[in-house]
């Protein structure tokens, strides 16, 4: 979704804005339900989902590239199914470079269209809203900085659905570290619930490390990726936050190359970013690679395997 997310979301407490939308969540919360009471489809192939409930920012795409690297290593014939907007060309490009993908307006059309493929696996980048079909294994992403934000389903709130909706799901991903009192809460809602948590990584060319650098990134979470560049002892002289999913524009970028100019530095971006500027521009910036690194990450292996 393209949107900037309200500051308001994330606070701990009620505001008056997430009060005054509260009426309009309300609507959602049974929409949501009643979505939710339709049997899906079973089809005759495994279908592995990596969604969340937070809205944005939780790292699933990563997630669903690490995955699809683990089902390589099985020797199984994976496709990606992502969902099309016209917003999500970033994101199907960097999966694209990965493994095949599927992208259709309708999900029960992609999985429907593997019939007559000799892919064995689909793996879904976001979903798990979606009741029309099965999952054989729902991962739910979270962000530990993020976490659930002030609790309120959208637009009040950050959440997608209620909480109570993980009875459906069958493990969680935290980015961030284990965080016990954290489970205990989702635990509440399903107690079989298994908690995985990952971190990034980022590939960086020796030859930026000793520069300073000029970041701007558009996803739904730009401080983890600002916090990242930290984390790496890298010399960020500016940052510059956009809304997910954001078009820039000539004179959004012209400022932030005029900017570097000015103070002798070099420009970085995510790769999903780098994927959405024009071509004139990509000789000018440079962009990061994540690296997933699970915990437990033999036991969450295992855990595909017994799905698939």
């Amino acid at each position: 979704m393209r949107f900037k997310k309200p500051k308001f979301w994330d606070n701990n407490r009620q505001t008056i804005s997430s009060l005054v939308l509260f009426p309009l969540s309300l609507i959602v919360y049974f929409v949501t339900k009643l979505k939710r009471f339709k049997k899906g489809e079973k089809f005759k192939f495994p279908i592995i989902c990596v969604g969340n409930i937070y809205l944005g920012g939780t790292g699933k795409t990563p997630i669903v590239i690490e995955i699809f690297k683990i089902l390589s290593s099985m020797n199984k014939k994976t496709v990606f199914i992502k969902k099309f907007y016209p917003y999500i060309n970033d994101e199907i490009n960097i999966l694209n470079k990965i493994g095949p993908v599927i992208s259709k307006k309708s999900r029960i059309k992609s999985l429907k269209s593997l019939y007559n493929s000799n892919h064995e696996v689909a793996l879904l980048d976001d979903g798990f809203q979606d009741s029309k079909f099965l999952k054989d294994l729902s991962i739910i992403c979270f962000n530990e900085t993020n976490w659930i934000g002030n609790g309120n389903i959208i637009p009040s709130g950050p959440l997608r659905e209620p909480l109570d909706a993980l009875k459906y799901a069958d493990c969680i991903m935290m980015k961030g570290k284990k965080d016990q009192k954290k489970e205990r809460q989702l635990l509440n809602y399903n107690k079989k619930l298994q908690f995985f948590y990952f971190d990034y990584n980022i590939e960086i060319d020796n030859s930026i490390r000793e520069k300073k650098i000029v970041a701007f990134a558009g996803i739904g979470n730009p401080k983890s990726f600002f916090e990242l560049l930290t984390e790496k002892n890298l010399n960020v002289i500016e940052k510059t936050s956009f809304p997910d999913h954001y078009k820039f524009t000539d004179n959004d970028l012209n400022k932030i190359i005029n900017f570097s100019k000015e103070n002798n530095a070099i420009i970085l971006t995510t790769e999903k970013d780098y994927e959405r500027l024009e071509h004139k521009y990509k000789s000018l910036i440079y962009y990061t690679k994540l690296i997933v690194k699970i915990e437990k990450f033999e036991v969450f292996k295992n855990l595909i395997k017994e799905k698939i």
